[in-house]
């Protein structure tokens, strides 16, 4: 039966351009730039969230029974999603893995822009890192309210379908680096990746790294990675399986400079496989202050 709706759909398919290669490692896209853009607020509320692209497993058995959902959408994925914007809109930065760009398994829905629309976000951005065509558009998301001066695309080393975002904030003098990654299951590519994400970011002294690592704190120790010196502001925060969480492997680090009053996983919002992880910061003097600097066109145009 299963079988059968996944033959069926591959037979309706119309030629649409698809890729599925190996990327150069360290692939880099610059997005756009502005000159520095303003943070009005003394914190800044994070979110990252693996939204499975609305297929919403339950258990375990799901991966294997519902395997067609990856193909073909099914009744409950755009509630699903729809249900994640309620979710998010309570967020100024949401970063976002294995949201679906627009294909038949997401009803031709792009989920990251159905959600910012939802939600009120005014600035978004979507990392297609895995172009099967009609099949799946397999992204990364940013949601924002506030606008990044810049924004840089990342195809992380290894396999295909991961990557980075990275996000610069307030004023170059003194920026808040906001990145979102999704890392391999492997530790050999995992490595790679967080060695070539430390190179990326040991130049800032304010970031924010927020994600599905796709490993726990302890192997995080022992990577290259451990080299930013980034903590996570609380340990036990279990995210997955959503259902009956044991493991820690979503993840939102914080570099010395910048302090959480408030961490927690939303353990009520069972849409994924994965339950989302939040907290608050407060945004260093330092950051605040060259942010004051900035060119009133784009203080409103932040705001």
């Amino acid at each position: 039966m299963l079988l059968e709706k996944a033959r069926r759909a591959l037979s309706q398919l119309k030629a649409r351009p698809a890729g599925f290669s190996l990327v150069k490692d360290g692939e880099q896209r610059a997005l756009h730039q502005h000159d520095e853009v303003a943070l009005p607020q003394s914190t800044l509320r994070l979110l990252t969230f693996n939204a499975q692209a609305g297929i919403g497993s339950q258990r375990y058995s799901d991966y294997i029974t519902g395997s067609w959902k990856h193909l073909v959408a099914h009744s409950r994925s755009l509630q699903n999603i729809e249900l994640m914007a309620s979710v998010v809109r309570n967020f100024d930065i949401v970063a976002l893995q294995e949201v679906d760009g627009g294909s038949m398994r997401s009803r031709n829905v792009n989920q990251l822009k159905h959600m910012a629309s939802l939600a009120k976000f005014e600035y978004s951005h979507q990392q297609l890192n895995r172009n099967l065509g009609r099949l799946g558009q397999f992204s990364n998301g940013l949601l924002s309210r506030l606008t990044p001066y810049k924004v840089e695309d990342h195809r992380l080393p290894g396999l295909p379908g991961r990557g980075a975002i990275i996000a610069h904030y307030g004023h170059p003098d003194a920026p808040l680096i906001i990145a979102g990654v999704h890392l391999s299951l492997g530790e050999k590519y995992r490595n790679i990746q967080l060695d070539y994400l430390r190179g990326q970011l040991q130049q800032y002294k304010h970031v924010a790294v927020l994600g599905d690592f796709n490993c726990r704190l302890d192997h995080l120790a022992h990577s290259p990675f451990a080299e930013l010196g980034l903590r996570s502001p609380e340990t036990g925060l279990l995210t997955y399986p959503s259902w009956a969480p044991d493991r820690h492997i979503d993840h939102i680090l914080l570099s010395p400079g910048l302090k959480a009053t408030r961490t927690e996983v939303i353990d009520g919002c069972k849409l994924s496989d994965h339950l989302p992880l939040a907290t608050e910061i407060l945004l260093p003097d330092d950051v605040r202050e060259a942010a004051l600097h900035v060119p009133p066109s784009l203080i409103q145009r932040a705001t």
